[in-house]
């Protein structure tokens, strides 16, 4: 059931995920040209993965167990991925490499809000389906 709340909230987390990143810079680096996703391969790589999993997992509605290992999944990667942004701003010194943050870092963070509603939704949904199996 592509029509349920879920949905629009994986939709959304995935957009966040591939598509605000290539939008928005990471960080202004020392000469002041601005740093944006497809510079840096591993952060590239994460937000992919995530917003591929997030599409994946739209279309898993009939297992949602599995639906929801996914989301709890892709939760995981995008704090990794929010753990590299912010060890990259912190361990570099002073003025060498980052300059100016930029708001793309914080794109992480609104996926995973839009993972857990998500998430939230589908365990709402198991759970009426086991209520309604009771009754039977």
């Amino acid at each position: 059931m592509l029509q349920r709340i879920q949905t629009v909230y994986l939709l959304i987390a995935a957009f966040f995920s591939a598509g605000f990143v290539f939008i928005f810079k990471l960080w202004n680096d020392q000469t002041g040209n601005a740093v944006y996703i497809e510079d840096v391969y591993t952060a590239l790589g994460l937000t992919l993965i995530s917003a591929l999993i997030s599409i994946v997992t739209i279309f898993l509605f009939r297992n949602r167990k599995l639906q929801f290992v996914l989301g709890r999944i892709n939760i995981l990667l995008n704090l990794i991925l929010l753990g590299l942004f912010v060890y990259w701003s912190l361990t570099i010194s002073g003025e060498t490499s980052v300059s100016e943050k930029g708001i793309g870092m914080l794109t992480p963070v609104f996926s995973i809000v839009f993972l857990v509603l998500a998430n939230k939704a589908i365990k709402k949904d198991e759970d009426l389906v086991k209520s309604v199996d009771r009754l039977r």
